[in-house]
């Protein structure tokens, strides 16, 4: 009989990626991977340059599509689940299907395990297959895990025993998934819920909540105010291991820009002066060769907006995502140019939000409606507007309209049902701000073409995102359903996934237009980037103020005496003065002048020629180095040796992309740059420059530290993969606190903290609560998550402990007093992992050993 160990696991043949967010953490990240661990599932290690092994994997956990290998997985459809399918599979015993675990956003029903009633059956075959293809899951049973059922009333034996059994499923009309569908978004079930529903007992015309718009936090508007901090004290380090480019056509400052330039090098980030350089390219209008060339090349195109909610939310999104995220076209959409479009029922950043998408599609918006007006966008079909807009026949749609006309790059037509669909008791605002930008359109319009000067790197992408775009559509997002009887086949046809591309027999993408730069709207922006661009501008606006006396005295050198104007007119004029002036710069004393200056200018002494020094290319972080010990003066000239050669010494403060040391070294300095995720070299790099007078090969200066790789338990190579993928959100939102009397000071330990993203506080004997006191149900019946006290042990710190523990766990948290050996071993791994050999109470106990 084999041993019970040796049966194969749950998930013995699923290879798992993790990607970190603020929603799955390091911490919950370290829990998953040993639960999946534990199951027989392997965990991939990232490559060599951070990313996700993703022709190896199997599945990849990540609770947001907001990654940048996310389009890479949907071409080589590899299923990107959440968190929680890794729960459904041990609570199963059994591997749960992927589609419901979707983290997809346009899968509007990824979260929902539907069970039918007293449906018919022609209503529930259409019900169930569009909640399967929308990322849903239709059970003939009720379970635990039903999330609605869809009955006509209470009276059916699955609503008798939810009841019953008091399970957490939502009872729901079937006007509900109508309404979804008819829609293309998921809506409120409240005003559906039986046995009440507000839909048949109170009147369209009452009064409706305006929601709030969660979707349109940091994107209401393309010019926001900021730049922003991110929230409470976490460290920035959404542009770690990023190069940006801003370009000349953004609306701000040499002084605003500048405080953009040191966030993100503060960030780990670079900024860059290059399109071929950079990864993201921030730009204002949807024209221009750089923008045009970062586009075709892949790069992430996006605008000041975006930028500002990456520093806000402090974690990278694509700027697809949100319609006002990306560069505005400077002309408008074609079809806006002649529409006066005004609001109704929409409030607060929705209302402010359309107004900014009105206008850069490149209609007028009006507060108030007069007979002039073509269209009217409204939340619901109750208002005084829409009263006066029936009366003066003017269009009456909902937002949807112009959320997807801008995504498509056209006016859409009017007759889509879906964009005159008011469900009775909703107000749509609760939906807006969800529609995706189609990057195939905005290829084909904005910059198509330039295959000839892609890299080998911008053409694998682009199948990337081609193949992305197939696959996505293959798997149901560009579906249409009619579920209720009364939709007719030519309405259900018109019906179009939001996100998606439009059918090409119904819109055609018009040919792209040519920008012609007349008049106030295509004038440079007053406010310029840069002191040198600002001067540059005045000049040129001068020089066009002269350009009519320019032209007319160009017209006046050209007439000649037989214009009967004299000496003093036209051609003769001008070569009589040229000739004057030549006569004085001929004088017997200026030519005396020149003679004596010649003479000495050829006495003498040629000046020697100033010697420039090569573009630096390896900035290298040293530490550990001991040829400059106590040695300022040979320091000094070592250095001025390396710089010749390219190569510069800088902090580890500084961006940096090699680190250079004799060994594995547990220093502030080797562990704060390590975080970045640069190349590590052996120092002997550095003293091979020195000694031979030239650049030797970089490659035959590995750092081989085999004894302490096995002390660490981590390989060098793998170290640097996991910190490219970490990007120095290892200890990201990971509350740290550190004693005032540990030993070596507290600043080293802050420094690496931070650099891996924790949020660091010193702990003192006055230091009081400061962890907000919270109960286990207001932390949503969550497990608590842990935090850490780097402790020494003294008298004085180890007085400290019994408090620190209780301020924790009155803050539902885990606390763990740790030795500051486990922060060192953490920032080594690039792994956050705990073991309790680390707690301070098991070294008291061995004796302090």
């Amino acid at each position: 009989m084999a041993d019970e160990n040796e049966r194969p696991g749950l998930l013995e043949s699923c290879l798992i990626a993790f990607v970190q967010s603020k929603s799955l953490s390091s911490t919950l990240i370290a829990q998953l991977s040993q639960v999946v661990k534990d199951h027989g599932a392997e965990v991939l290690e990232p490559d060599r340059k951070g990313k996700i092994r993703i022709p190896q994997a199997t599945h990849i956990i990540s609770n947001t599509i907001d990654f940048d290998q996310y389009a890479e997985a949907q071409a080589m459809m590899i299923p990107v689940v959440r968190s929680d399918w890794i729960k459904a599979t041990i609570a199963r015993n059994k591997v749960a299907q992927v589609r419901p675990f979707s983290p997809d956003p346009r899968m509007i029903f990824s979260s929902v395990i539907l069970t039918c009633a007293d449906i018919p059956n022609t209503d529930k075959e259409a019900i169930a297959g569009a909640i399967m293809a929308l990322g849903g899951m239709e059970s003939k049973d009720l379970s635990k895990q039903t999330t609605h059922i869809c009955a006509l009333s209470l009276d059916h034996p699955k609503c008798i025993e939810a009841k019953k059994k008091n399970l957490k499923c939502k009872i729901v009309l079937p006007h509900w998934f109508d309404d979804c569908f008819r829609l293309g978004k998921r809506i409120d079930e409240g005003p559906y819920l039986l046995p009440n529903p507000e839909i048949l007992l109170k009147a369209p015309e009452d009064s409706v909540k305006v929601p709030a718009s969660q979707q349109l936090e940091g994107a209401v508007s393309t010019i926001p105010t900021g730049p922003y901090e991110p929230s409470g004290s976490e460290k920035l380090v959404v542009f770690a291991q990023k190069k940006v480019m801003l370009s000349w056509d953004l609306p701000i400052n040499a002084m605003l820009r500048k405080t953009i330039t040191d966030k993100i090098i503060k960030s780990d980030g670079e900024v860059v002066d290059s399109v071929e350089d950079c990864d993201m390219f921030i730009c204002q209008y949807r024209e221009g060769e750089q923008y045009i060339r970062a586009s075709q090349q892949g790069k992430d195109v996006g605008n000041l907006a975006w930028l500002y909610h990456m520093m806000v939310f402090n974690e990278w999104t694509s700027p697809f995502r949100r319609l006002l995220h990306y560069p505005v076209p400077r002309n408008g959409i074609p079809g806006f140019q002649d529409m006066r479009i005004t609001l109704s029922n929409y409030g607060g950043e929705a209302r402010i939000y359309l107004e900014n998408l009105i206008t850069a599609a490149g209609a007028t918006y009006t507060r108030t409606m007069k007979a002039e007006n073509t269209h009217l966008i409204t939340a619901r079909m109750h208002s005084e507007k829409c009263e006066a807009a029936k009366d003066w026949n003017i269009e009456i749609v909902n937002h949807l309209w112009i959320e997807e006309s801008y995504a498509a790059c056209q006016a859409l037509p009017l007759n889509n049902s879906r964009y005159r669909h008011f469900p009775p008791r909703t107000n749509l605002g609760e939906v807006i701000g969800q529609t995706f930008l189609d990057e195939p359109i905005l290829r084909e319009r904005y910059y198509p073409g330039g295959e000839e000067y892609m890299d080998d790197a911008a053409k694998k992408k682009r199948k990337i995102n081609e193949r992305a775009q197939k696959n996505a559509l293959n798997v149901g997002l560009d579906r249409d359903f009619s579920v209720m009887q009364d939709s007719s086949p030519a309405t259900a046809r018109s019906v179009r996934k939001p996100g998606a591309t439009p059918a090409l027999g119904n819109f055609a993408t018009p040919a792209k237009t040519r920008h012609v730069r007349s008049g106030k709207e295509n004038d440079t922006p007053s406010v310029m980037s840069s002191a040198s661009r600002s001067a540059k501008a005045q000049a040129l606006s001068k020089l066009q103020d002269l350009a009519p006396d320019i032209a007319l005295y160009e017209k006046e050198k050209k007439r000649t005496a037989k214009d009967g104007h004299g000496v003093w007119g036209g051609k003769r004029a001008a070569e009589q003065i040229d000739k004057e002036r030549a006569d004085r710069s001929s004088s017997p004393a200026s030519r005396a002048a020149d003679d004596v200056e010649d003479e000495r200018e050829s006495r003498r002494p040629a000046k020697r020629a100033k010697m420039t020094l090569p573009d630096v290319d390896m900035r290298i972080c040293l530490t550990g180095y001991k040829r400059w010990v106590e040695n300022k003066p040979l320091e000094e000239a070592d250095r001025k040796k390396l710089r010749s050669f390219g190569i510069q010494i800088v902090q580890d403060n500084a961006p940096c992309n090699y680190l250079a040391a004799p060994g594995m070294v547990r220093t502030m300095k080797f562990l704060r740059c390590l975080a970045k995720g640069p190349d590590v070299i052996n120092s002997s790099f550095i003293t091979a420059c020195i000694e031979t007078g030239k650049r030797p090969n970089i490659k035959d200066h590995p750092l081989n530290d085999k004894a302490n790789e096995a002390r660490f338990g981590v390989t060098i190579d793998k170290a640097v993969s996991r910190a490219r993928a970490n990007r120095g959100r290892l200890l990201w939102g990971v509350p740290i606190y550190c004693t005032a009397e540990i030993p070596n000071g507290v600043d080293a330990y802050k420094s690496i903290a931070e650099a891996n993203g924790a949020i660091f506080k010193v702990y003192r004997a006055r230091s009081g609560t400061t962890i907000k006191p919270t109960t286990e149900e207001e932390d949503g019946g969550a497990a608590p998550d842990p935090v850490y006290l780097l402790t020494g042990v003294s008298t004085a710190e180890r007085q400290l402990w019994p408090r620190f523990e209780e301020m924790a766990r009155n803050g539902h948290m885990e606390p763990r007093i740790v030795m500051a050996d486990w922060l060192l071993d953490v920032a080594m791994r690039q792994e956050l992992v705990f073991d309790p050999k680390y707690l301070m109470s098991n070294r008291v106990t061995d004796g302090g050993k």
